[in-house]
């Protein structure tokens, strides 16, 4: 079943826009519910409302649900799965520049923002293959904290000569908005 032409509304996904599409699942896949991370199943051949598709993940309404789905499943949507690589430096060292690529991969779920331009990382240290970072939420509570981390964590360990990846969630300072980038708070509309 071709996802081509079933139905399109709203305005491409560039900056701000967010892309509202329905499509047909290909295929069974796993998901986790936005916002609290809970595991879910959605059955192939359902249909889903595609509401955006940055970095690493798409975020889809389902059954009146949104749910978050990594980008390895892409084909279940009808993509290609996209991950991304770096060229090994070489010096055989890990590029700290590729890491804060590799964090920029990572978007919050219900935000079109990176989490680095979002603000949420407060510290990225490299040391040797070792890469130590903290981050915070926008929102304490949120649930898809955890989810958050794994994707830090699975983006960075792809990053050339990377060994380990230790993530810590910290909330002091507490997040606010004005720890984003001039660039995201222009994106949302928010400066």
């Amino acid at each position: 079943m071709s996802n081509e032409s079933v139905t399109t509304s709203g305005l491409p996904l560039d900056g701000l826009h967010m892309e509202r599409r329905v499509v047909a699942l290909t295929r069974t896949t796993e998901a986790r519910l936005v916002p609290t991370g809970t595991p879910v199943t959605i059955p192939g051949g359902v249909f889903v409302t595609l509401t955006q598709s940055l970095g690493t993940a798409y975020t889809v309404v389902w059954g009146g649900n949104m749910a978050r789905i990594d980008g390895e499943n892409a084909d279940a949507l009808g993509f290609e799965p996209v991950m991304p690589a770096w060229t090994a430096p070489a010096d055989g060292s890990v590029s700290e520049a590729q890491v804060r690529e590799a964090l920029a991969t990572v978007h919050d779920p219900e935000i079109p923002v990176n989490i680095v331009d979002l603000g949420l990382i407060y510290r990225c240290e490299v040391d040797g293959g070792r890469v130590d970072i903290d981050m915070t939420l926008t929102a304490p509570g949120c649930g898809m904290g955890p989810v958050l981390v794994q994707d830090v964590e699975r983006m960075v360990a792809r990053v050339p000569f990377v060994t380990e990846v230790t993530v810590n969630l910290v909330f002091d300072p507490p997040w606010s908005r004005d720890m984003m980038t001039e660039e995201a708070q222009l994106e949302l509309g928010l400066y």
